[in-house]
């Protein structure tokens, strides 16, 4: 057998085989055109772009964060705290290169505080800045560019409408964008490039309102349509089309295992998905642009806690499939990725 291939660091009869896609993958040695053609063709050739990596921080009382490389279905793996601890109802967005985690609740109260970490680096979260006031069960989204914070909670457990945003890429204050078109605590979101959506929320009962606004500008969100299944409590997350809100409850005591889904571009109701692993409330979601996933919550049956991940593959309709499990049980967690839907 003829001594051909110099691939990594010595020379083989085979090739050993890239671990690509991304540019965090790895070729090294010599390859010939159709060597590389091979791996281009299988989806292993090392390519611009990183991995697709979520990140899942806070909830139950707690300043974890763990996370998970979106292509590859396995459990989480710790990437650091966040700069509170006892984070509950928190929530996320992202950009490429950076994820923020907004406002939260305790025992003690309501925050404001904004965190921020680098998501292809493990490592503990950064004071990033503040929301304008103390609040939680925000909805979450964002493009390359700026996040929004959208609804939420706050003292005196008062629902509010506020839509704040941040430009990712620098430290700071959010600044008042608009208001959504209901007052909405424990609201979803999800978002494409162009226009973020918020989902649901409400108190002791859901609503079915979703809302939009235009993400480059600020102003008052427009009606979009109406869940499927009116929700709170619940994730959001999204490709560049199509948005996934999953899990939730209609009320304390009422929890779904629903994914509704909506093609962002058009306004208009709805549409059932499939269904969850579990019926979840007080669950997190992330995505990259082709796979969704929902992790976390408190499970209906034993009214436990849960450490599940799973997915669902956004473009197609079905039923979620086991993913891996997080680090630690929990509810009240929210979830970011450096490949989201508002990115592509």
């Amino acid at each position: 057998m003829a001594i051909s291939n110099w691939n990594a660091g010595i020379i083989r009869p085979v090739a050993v085989a890239p671990t690509g896609p991304f540019e965090d993958g790895a070729a090294p040695g010599v390859w010939t055109i159709d060597q590389a053609t091979f791996w281009i063709q299988q989806g292993l050739w090392p390519t611009a772009g990183r991995a697709a990596r979520g990140v899942f921080g806070g909830g139950s009382g707690s300043s974890v964060m763990d996370y998970v490389t979106i292509s590859s279905a396995g459990d989480a793996t710790d990437f650091g705290d966040l700069t509170r601890s006892n984070y509950n109802n928190t929530s996320a967005c992202a950009s490429s290169t950076r994820g923020l985690f907004g406002g939260s609740q305790d025992g003690g109260g309501f925050y404001n505080t904004i965190d921020y970490i680098t998501i292809a680096t493990a490592g503990n979260a950064s004071d990033f800045g503040d929301l304008s006031a103390p609040r939680a069960g925000i909805g979450g989204c964002s493009n390359s560019t700026r996040g929004l914070f959208m609804g939420g909670i706050t003292t005196g457990s008062v629902g509010v409408n506020i839509i704040e945003y941040v430009t990712i890429a620098t430290t700071g204050n959010a600044i008042d964008f608009g208001d959504r078109t209901i007052t909405a605590e424990f609201n979803g979101a999800c978002s494409s490039s162009t226009r973020g959506v918020a989902a649901g929320g409400g108190g002791g009962t859901a609503s079915n309102v979703m809302d939009f606004v235009t993400i480059a500008t600020t102003g008052n969100a427009t009606d979009f349509g109406d869940l499927l299944l009116a929700a709170r409590q619940f994730g959001g997350c999204s490709s560049s089309t199509r948005g996934l809100f999953g899990g939730g409850s209609t009320n304390a005591s009422s929890y779904q295992n629903v994914i509704q889904y909506i093609t962002i571009a058009s306004a208009g109701n709805a549409i059932d998905f499939g269904d969850l692993t579990v019926r979840v409330q007080l669950n997190a979601s992330c995505s990259s642009n082709i796979t969704g996933l929902f992790a976390g919550g408190l499970e209906s049956v034993s009214e436990t806690t849960t450490n599940i991940i799973s997915f669902v593959t956004i473009a197609s309709t079905g039923n979620a499939t086991d993913f891996g499990d997080l680090t630690a049980a929990r509810q009240g967690l929210a979830g970011c990725s450096n490949a989201n839907g508002g990115l592509s």
